[in-house]
């Protein structure tokens, strides 16, 4: 039997009706505990551990909603100006991390940064042509 910090006894029944609510984040083991210790201590727990998981399910599907609709502003570009183009020409993983709003405008802002490379280049071809 594993123990763990801080034990599964000593914590509240709120703790380990969370635990239950969401297996996915604690060891086997640990669900276990949770759910021997709670019947010993003669808690009703099945309709607490469902809203847990509804409450859990919402937050995370409106932090989900809000990564999707995060995006650039003004503000991010004048704070920051390196780190943003750095960000804006390196990172791949925003669509896959749920930035959807983001990665849309970082393909827009790639082509028009390209664009104004390339016209900067032919400009000072053109210049030294002369």
């Amino acid at each position: 039997m594993k123990t763990f910090n801080p034990p599964i006894t000593a914590r509240t029944s709120k703790e380990l009706i969370k635990i239950l609510a969401i297996p996915e984040n604690w060891d086997d083991e640990a669900v276990a505990q949770a759910q021997t210790e709670l019947v010993a201590r003669g808690v009703d727990y099945q309709s607490q551990v469902e809203r847990e998981k509804f409450i859990h399910e919402r937050r995370e599907n409106m932090e989900r909603i809000k990564r999707e609709k995060e995006s650039y502003s003004i503000a991010d570009f004048l704070d920051n100006p390196i780190w943003m183009f750095l960000e804006i020409l390196i990172s791949w993983e925003l669509k896959k991390e749920g930035y959807l709003r983001k990665a849309r405008q970082q393909k827009i802002f790639r082509a028009i940064i390209i664009l104004g490379i390339g016209i900067v280049i032919c400009l000072y071809t053109f210049i030294n042509g002369l």
